[in-house]
């Protein structure tokens, strides 16, 4: 009993690390873009931001709420993250795979934000 207990500890501090990890490469992910880093953690608000710094519209947020259109609106949003910081569609798939790796590579690298374009 004692060693699920530990067990059990020692996973929910590995889960925390994760979550602290990943809010703190957001948020400077957020301050590279020039916008408030506490915006990476209210709801709703951090899509909004996030649309802004892809520079897509605001109305997108809609698409989310469309089951098989918000998996592809978030791989489009993503793939769009990675370029606005001058990265590939190679980075953008590894964010897309393996965001617990390279979402804070791209906050704690020196990759400069560089703001899109509208299409």
């Amino acid at each position: 009993m004692g060693n699920l207990i530990a067990a059990g500890a020692f996973m929910l501090i590995i889960y925390v690390a994760i979550i602290v990890i990943m809010l703190v490469s957001m948020w400077k992910i957020f301050t590279k873009a020039g916008k408030p880093g506490w915006a990476c953690i209210v709801p709703i608000y951090n899509i909004i931001v996030l649309l802004e710094i892809v520079n897509k519209p605001v109305w997108w947020i809609l698409l989310y709420l469309i089951p098989i259109a918000n998996i592809i609106v978030g791989i489009i949003v993503i793939v769009n993250l990675a370029k606005a910081f001058g990265k590939d569609v190679g980075y953008a798939i590894g964010l897309i795979l393996l965001p617990i790796v390279f979402i804070p590579m791209l906050a704690f690298s020196d990759a400069q934000y560089n703001q899109p374009v509208a299409a």
